[in-house]
C-alpha cells in the first residue's frame, strides 16, 4: 500500500494541473477518497439527497462550493468532507491534484484532490446533502463493461461524456470526467493499461 501511495503521489506531482479561471463560475473543490481493504483499492462516493438545490440524487465526490472562511480550495474540500460525511482533515492524506472540471449545467469549476483515507472509518452522514456513502472497487471501475462513452458536438467541439455503471448506480457528469482522469493515472501506475 505504501508503494502504491508513493507511485500515485509521484504520478500526480509530475503532471501539470489544468487550472480553469473563469469569474462566471463558482469555485468549488472535492476529495477523491481512496482506501484499501480486503486486498484491493476502493473509491468512496456520496449519493446526494433529493433535497439539495443542485445535482439531486447524483453520485459525487464529497465536496462543495468555496466559502469565505476557506483559505484554499483544499480547505474547501476538507471542510465539506467533514460536514457531509464526518471525514476530518486529520484522517486525510493528500496525494495530489487532478485537472479542474466544469459542471456544464450548474456553473461550478471543481478542483479535485486525490487522498488516501483510513479504513474502516466511522462516517457520519449529514442527511441534508448526503443520502448514502457508496464504496466502489477500482477494479470494477477499470472493467471495460463498466464504462460507456458518448460524444456530442457542443458549440462545434467534440465533447466526450462518461457513464460508469456499478451495481444500480451511475456515475456521470463532472464526477465521471474527474474519475476518468484519475483511473487513467491509476491504470498507468499499476500497469493495468
Amino acid at each position: 500500500m505504501m508503494a502504491m501511495k508513493r507511485r500515485l503521489r509521484q504520478a500526480l506531482s509530475q503532471r501539470r494541473k489544468r487550472h480553469i479561471v473563469d469569474a462566471s463560475l463558482v469555485p468549488s473543490a472535492v476529495l477523491l477518497p481512496i482506501f484499501h481493504t480486503e486486498g484491493q483499492y476502493f473509491i468512496l462516493f456520496t449519493k446526494r439527497t433529493e433535497s439539495v438545490r443542485e445535482h439531486k440524487g447524483q453520485m459525487s465526490f464529497p465536496g462543495g462550493a468555496h466559502q469565505e472562511g476557506d483559505r484554499t480550495l483544499l480547505d474547501t474540500a476538507l471542510r465539506e468532507c467533514a460536514e457531509e460525511i464526518g471525514l476530518i482533515a486529520d484522517d486525510v492524506e493528500i496525494l495530489g491534484e487532478l485537472d479542474d472540471a466544469i459542471t456544464r449545467t450548474s456553473g461550478y469549476v471543481i478542483s479535485p484532490f486525490v487522498a488516501f483515507i483510513p479504513w474502516p472509518h466511522r462516517f457520519k452522514i449529514d442527511g441534508e446533502e448526503t443520502e448514502e456513502i457508496v464504496e466502489v472497487p477500482i477494479s470494477a471501475l477499470l472493467d471495460v463493461e463498466c464504462l460507456h462513452q458518448e460524444t456530442d458536438n457542443v458549440h462545434g467541439e467534440a465533447v466526450t461524456s462518461y457513464y460508469y455503471h456499478y451495481q444500480d448506480k451511475v456515475i456521470w457528469g463532472a464526477t465521471a470526467r474527474i474519475l476518468n482522469q484519475f483511473l487513467d493515472i491509476f491504470a498507468r501506475v499499476t500497469g493495468n493499461k
